[in-house]
């Protein structure tokens, strides 16, 4: 009897007109497809069935996280050829027609049956704070973890690399990362800065380490609020960095609205959400002073490409937004913000996140210790995918300079500035 590889093979060319992309294993023994490269094991029928379901990326990922899928060797490669080859046949994805066309070969198989649940990991959003939870359930994962993933700044965002040498680590990028942004606002001794949606203090910490700045952050996890306060004092900057548990929403209607010299928000306003972006932008402004700039790091997407897709939106970052730049900087123009540049850093994002999978695959054992290997599985699909999306330029990722002016149209930037 011909085995399962040779079965979906033939089923794929028939009805799509598509050579595997990868070689195949069947959870008979069977094999199929290019014996080089990666080679994608179905340990189960419960991988088909998934798929039946849920046909295209969603039952993809939700087969690989489960272990009802597997991959042996690059991952990013099998993600890069599979993709390539969903595009040549002009398809969304591989279809439930595709794989049980036959249904013989879904009854033989043992493929045919009722829908498997979702992996627990899969976001579950409900009610009117659901902005709220999406965050919480992307970031409260508990420091440990991403103290096991990130770099020694536990920087969560894109960094700008300025060597090749390789002694030059992640560490150094993001710290020059850090250090652009500070320049850019050109903060001084004295200053006041705001950071919303600070992570874990990075930013609040450079700025106050090394340029004297009083620095001020918001977040809603508390967890994070206590690492910053803790590093804060570990390094003798507390009387320097404030971090407050506050919802961006809440800020026009503080004292502290339109005292800021500095405003900063690293790759937070992915997660506002459309509706929200105006409140959003505005609010920027509005804690600004006269002359006051404002450092915006956020990703985007292509005008005809589709950004997230549904492995992210269900598994890493639920409602993200991903938009064309010149969408945000129209958002930012309407809220009275004058566009003083934008640098494009979306090579820079390929590096960031291919460390970072380094990372968690020489931290393996540990990251599954702490959160569990279908958790860890999630996290190796979603840098992989990652890296993969802005290598092929899906997804992009910019820093744009914005300045709210004084009452007379002057933005106290200089000649040359």
């Amino acid at each position: 009897m011909t085995g399962v590889a040779q079965e979906i093979e033939r089923l794929m060319t028939e009805t799509m007109g598509v050579a595997l992309p990868v070689g195949l294993k069947g959870w008979d023994g069977s094999h199929a497809g290019p014996v080089d490269g990666p080679q994608a094991v179905l340990r189960s029928p419960k991988a088909l069935r998934r798929l039946l379901f849920k046909p295209g990326e969603l039952g993809l990922a939700r087969a690989y996280v489960c272990g009802d899928l597997d991959v042996e060797g690059d991952l990013t490669e099998a993600l890069r050829r599979g993709g390539a080859a969903v595009r040549d046949a002009g398809t969304s994805g591989i279809s439930a027609k595709t794989l049980l066309s036959g249904l013989g070969f879904g009854l033989r198989r043992g493929v045919l049956g009722p829908p498997p649940a979702p992996p627990a990991e899969e976001a579950r959003l409900r009610g009117r704070f659901r902005d709220r939870a999406a965050i919480s359930h992307h970031y409260d994962h508990g420091n440990d973890f991403y103290a096991l993933v990130l770099d020694e700044h536990m920087a969560y965002s894109c960094a700008y690399f300025t060597a090749d040498d390789p002694d030059y680590m992640l560490d150094d990028a993001q710290r020059d990362k850090l250090d652009l942004i500070c320049e850019k606002l050109g903060l001084q001794e004295g200053m006041r800065l705001l950071d919303v949606g600070c992570g874990w203090g990075s930013l609040l910490l450079r700025a106050a380490e090394k340029y004297e700045v009083r620095a001020v952050g918001i977040t809603l996890s508390a967890e994070q609020a206590e690492f910053v306060h803790a590093r804060a004092k570990q390094r003798g900057l507390d009387h320097l960095v404030e971090v407050r548990l506050r919802d961006y929403r809440e800020l026009p209607d503080t004292e502290d609205a339109g005292s800021f010299d500095a405003v900063a928000s690293i790759e937070m306003g992915e997660h506002v959400g459309e509706d929200n972006y105006p409140r959003y932008t505005e609010t920027l402004r509005t804690m600004l002073r006269p002359q006051g700039r404002l450092l915006l790091q956020q990703m985007s997407r292509g005008t005809n490409a589709p950004g997230g897709g549904a492995f992210i939106e269900s598994y890493i970052a639920p409602d993200m937004t991903m938009r064309p730049l010149s969408a945000t900087m129209a958002h930012l123009e309407r809220a009275g913000l004058e566009i003083r540049d934008v640098q494009a850093l979306r090579e820079h994002y390929v590096q960031t996140v291919r460390a970072w999978q380094d990372t968690l695959e020489q931290r393996w054992d540990a990251v599954v210790a702490h959160s569990g290997e279908r958790f860890a599985r999630v996290w190796r699909l979603y840098l992989a995918g990652g890296a993969l999306a802005f290598e092929e330029n899906r997804m992009g990722v910019d820093q744009i300079l914005a300045v709210r002016l004084d009452g007379e149209g002057r933005s106290g930037f200089g000649v040359g500035a």
